[in-house]
């Protein structure tokens, strides 16, 4: 008997766009390049564009956007605003969810597929667990209302940054969402952040990266060093002259050992989007084909079955 190749469990692959005007007026040009270059999706810096108020969606804009995307050979994805925190203090919490809620609309109302969204992060003395907790019951919510939207969330594995005290290793988040267990909550794997949040703790990135890996409906791939900031430096440029941070680097430029994440393996049905840094823009031609070459690597595999 033939034995048979495994396929891979990459659905769709693709870039994040640049932000550019958060009036989002210079969109066309940007989906003009990603049709050029072939890509299966791209990841709308949603973020950056003047969509939501205070919490309310700015419904004219949403059906400009939804125009803009018309025709397109491609789908899409939205990262949502990276400020949301779901473990911030109880008093600042229905803000936060009112512009997730916001996001889960907008996403929905566009057609796209996946809502990115940062893992939480404590500050100050607030009590770990109960940040945890609070974060627990405020993504079972807002999956209630991706579940309606037809949007599957993708909660991002982050680093420790700037005076964030604790956020959660890939596997303390396999391990929160595995509690949730919500059928549109899943996950976001950024590799280059899990290695540098595991170099953080002195963590081997790979069982990190392996044990989130299940929950993964959602990549980033860009490279880095998984190098935790520690130096000052002037110009971005210089941090990259160090090789430290989340640099966004090209793929094969960092030190991220590739051969090993593939090995991982993937859930189905997983989106793989390159995060390349806007520095670095003239290489997205090049990149391209590096990214559909590594997403085609990734196999189904046994520590993957979600």
């Amino acid at each position: 008997m033939q034995m048979q190749t495994p396929v891979s469990p990459i659905i769709a692959a693709g870039y994040s766009l640049r932000e550019g005007s958060p009036e989002f007026d210079d969109l066309g040009a940007g989906l003009d390049e990603a049709e050029a270059l072939g890509v299966d999706v791209v990841e709308l810096p949603v973020y950056a564009w003047h969509l939501i108020v205070n919490g309310r969606v700015l419904d004219r804009r949403v059906a400009d956007l939804a125009r803009a995307l018309e025709g397109r050979p491609f789908g899409t994805t939205v990262h949502g605003p990276l400020s949301i925190n779901l473990m911030d203090a109880a008093d600042r919490l229905p803000r936060h969810e009112a512009v997730l809620a916001a996001s889960i609309e907008i996403t929905g109302a566009i057609g796209a597929r996946h809502l990115v969204v940062h893992t939480g992060a404590v500050r100050g003395q607030d009590d770990l667990e109960v940040a945890y907790s609070r974060q627990r019951d405020a993504l079972a919510r807002a999956g209630d209302l991706a579940l309606r939207a037809g949007v599957t969330l993708c909660v991002e594995n982050v680093f420790r940054f700037g005076d964030v005290r604790d956020t959660a290793t890939p596997s303390k988040l396999a391990g929160e969402l595995s509690a949730i267990d919500h059928p549109a909550v899943w996950a976001t794997l950024d590799v280059s952040h899990a290695y540098i949040r595991a170099a953080q703790d002195r963590l081997d990135p790979l069982p990190e990266i392996a044990a989130l890996a299940p929950f993964a409906r959602h990549l980033h791939l860009h490279d880095s060093f998984g190098r935790p900031s520690q130096l000052w430096t002037y110009d971005p440029a210089e941090a990259v002259a160090f090789g430290e941070g989340d640099l966004h680097l090209p793929i094969g430029w960092g030190g991220i050992d590739w051969d090993a994440v593939v090995a991982c393996g993937l859930p189905p049905e997983t989106i793989a989007i390159m995060e390349l840094n806007p520095r670095h823009w003239r290489e997205l031609g090049e990149q391209v084909p590096v990214l559909k070459a590594l997403a085609g690597r990734f196999r189904l595999a046994t520590p993957a079955a979600a």
